[in-house]
This record gives structure tokens, sequence and C-alpha cells, in this order.
């Protein structure tokens, strides 16, 4: 997990966005769109904040602000295509290091990896349930 987030970090960083401006792409990618309040809330910080951490995202082209269909007085942000594109360079950068490593292993060795994580998997659903 250490060498994932490591991976992960090291990209945003290199984009020259923090972590938590990666955590609103990420966010925005899984949610879809949300207004300022809810990041505020998300993140825990106050909305002058959350405006200020979105505000590179919107000039840099990774997020646009979106007429809210509720309130038109009010403003959703939702990943562009610039910002869904961006997010997916990440996550594949995060996991490079794990195909990296599969590709050191026997076939019989990755199978049963696999066996393993969907035994694990299936445990995990029985508690989530």
């Amino acid at each position: 997990m250490h060498r994932s987030m490591r991976g992960w970090i090291r990209f945003a960083r290199s984009s020259g966005l923090s972590l938590p401006q990666f955590s609103v792409l990420m966010q925005l990618r899984h949610r879809g769109s949300f207004g300022m309040s809810e990041i505020a809330e998300k993140f825990e910080i106050t909305p002058a904040a959350a405006s200020q951490l979105t505000e590179k995202l919107v000039q840099a082209g990774y997020i646009e602000r979106i007429e809210d269909p509720s309130d038109r007085r009010a403003k959703l942000l939702r990943l562009s295509k610039a910002g869904e594109k961006f997010v997916v360079e990440g996550v594949e950068e995060r996991y490079r290091w794990i195909n990296d490593l599969t590709k050191r292993l026997s076939a019989e060795e990755q199978a049963k990896i696999s066996e393993a994580l969907t035994i694990l998997i299936k445990a995990m659903e029985n508690l989530i349930l």
C-alpha cells in the first residue's frame, strides 16, 4: 500500500498538484458532479479553502463548473475530459509497480495469488453484507 501511494503522490506532485487536489479529482471521477460545500465537508475544510483547492484544477482544465439543475444560482463541479484522462494516468501510475511485480512471477504463482485474492474479496463481501 505504501509503495502504491508513493507512486500516486509522485505522479500528483510531478504535475504540480497537491495530494488533496488529486483527491478532489478522484472524488469527482467516482461520485460525479458535486458542489463546493460537499468538497468542504468531505475534506473537512472551510468553503473558502475548498474554493482555493479547486481553483487551480479549474484553471488547469481538469474540472469545470456547471449549472446546478436544482438551483440555477449554484454551481457544480465535474471532471472534464482532460481531468478524466489525467486521473486514469494517475491510477495507472499508482498500480504500475504491481504490474512490474507480476511480470516477475510465474504463471503458477500468479494463479495462486489470483485465487487468494478471490477468496479475500468474497470474505470481505460477506463482512459488508
